[in-house]
């Protein structure tokens, strides 16, 4: 599912419920990728590159860039009411209609589209709130973009970014909150063909480790790209995740249409990417080559959280009610 995580049992197969990996990024590596991107021409949108932003991008770098605003919500509704769903659609239940179970995850929340899991603050922010009542039975929210065209042009690059702020429960062992986007042919199938369409896992973090990783799904199960785990950077350091805004981007880059990337970004800074070379031709153009739609979730429980802690999540002193704050989401293209 989510975020990254998603997933979908392929036709006359019986995978074992996702799982994640964990190799870290050496820190050294890591700080290496953005002065080297920089160097051979990959860097990102101009915002992109400055220190560390936790909201807007300065005013007139997009123009500089060349970057396109495909569409951007900056959730400025009234304090309790949801989404427009003109351009908003809720996830409800346990899994897609003719989908995977407890959304291929192992997930035990359910869905829904109530103003107590899923709703803006009055103050800019969306929230999606999980919450357990007396029974022990967890709801919560996973919402996704009506659009499902955000796709790179030929020879040219899409951007999608949010900035937000992860849960922070005094007791988060099994929270796992995402930001992540599917190729568009997942919807009309409910994402039976998954992962062949594609899955840009932007943000994920498990247990309320103040973590994220970044991963990319593609092909077929324990295929080249390694599902059900995928090609993963694995959870990395995120500091202050917890407590403050920070923004999280994914850019598909096509302007060489033989030599095309994904790059993942923390506040600017490059931490992870995946290149075409990598993978099969076939498959990655079935994978990246088209539109994407975006999603946000809050799950408690499932296959990421209980392989981090070697145990089985939520664990019993888990905190209710810690919500993932989201300041804005965009979309942009550019076509150089």
């Amino acid at each position: 599912m989510n975020r990254i995580a998603f997933f979908a049992r392929l036709p006359g197969s019986s995978p074992a419920p996702r799982r994640r990996p964990r190799r870290r990024l050496p820190a050294v590596l890591a700080a290496l990728c953005l002065p080297l991107a920089g160097l051979t021409g990959l860097a990102g949108p101009a915002w992109l590159s400055g220190t560390a932003s936790a909201g807007e991008p300065a005013a007139g770098t997009h123009a500089a860039a060349d970057w396109t605003t495909m569409f951007r919500d900056d959730f400025d509704g009234a304090s309790g009411t949801g989404l427009d769903t003109a351009d908003w659609l809720y996830d409800t239940g346990t899994s897609y209609p003719g989908g995977a179970a407890n959304w291929g995850t192992g997930e035990i929340e359910t869905s829904t589209d109530s103003t107590e899991n899923v709703y803006q603050d009055g103050s800019g922010h969306l929230v999606i709130k999980p919450i357990r009542d007396a029974s022990g039975h967890w709801t919560s929210g996973r919402v996704e973009t009506q659009r499902t065209d955000f796709a790179a042009p030929a020879g040219g690059q899409m951007q999608l970014s949010a900035s937000l702020k992860q849960p922070d429960p005094a007791n988060g062992l099994g929270y796992w909150p995402a930001f992540w986007a599917m190729g568009a042919d997942a919807r009309p199938a409910g994402a039976t063909n998954w992962p062949s369409i594609g899955e840009l896992d932007i943000m994920e973090d498990v247990n309320a480790l103040s973590q994220r990783s970044t991963t990319f799904h593609c092909g077929q199960w324990a295929g080249e790209c390694h599902d059900p785990d995928g090609i993963s950077s694995g959870l990395q350091a995120c500091d202050g995740c917890q407590t403050g805004y920070h923004t999280y981007s994914v850019i598909v880059d096509r302007r060489d249409t033989a030599a095309e990337q994904l790059r993942f970004y923390l506040d600017g800074v490059q931490t992870f990417a995946v290149n075409q070379n990598e993978v099969s031709d076939a498959t990655w153009k079935a994978a990246v080559d088209h539109g994407y739609f975006a999603i946000f979730d809050v799950a408690i429980g499932g296959s990421y959280p209980d392989k981090v802690c070697g145990c089985t999540s939520p664990g019993a002193d888990i905190t209710s009610g810690a919500g993932m704050s989201v300041d804005w989401f965009s979309a942009e293209i550019s076509q150089s």
